[in-house]
């Protein structure tokens, strides 16, 4: 066996071996995708079952601490009421 032999061989292997690892990312990828899509179809339908939407309770949320920080304000503004 010529040294030429050994360099085509090596070439042969190493471009095998690169399109075995492109093959593998590409089905990684796809797996990705899969679990991905799988997981933002199962978070959709867990907001669509809870009681209040999420933007309602945000809005009492706010709601609610807007009129703590007007409350805060005004007994600053006051002070004690004894």
């Amino acid at each position: 066996m010529t040294t030429q032999e050994n360099g085509v061989r090596s070439n042969r292997v190493l471009v095998a071996g690169g399109v075995l690892a492109g093959i593998g990312g590409l089905l990684g990828c796809a797996g990705a995708l899969l679990v991905s899509s799988a997981l933002v179809s199962a978070s959709r339908r867990w907001v669509r079952q809870l009681d209040p939407p999420p933007s309602a309770m945000a809005k009492v949320k706010w709601q609610q601490a807007r009129a703590a920080t007007t409350a805060g304000a005004r007994a600053w503004r006051d002070g004690p009421s004894s």
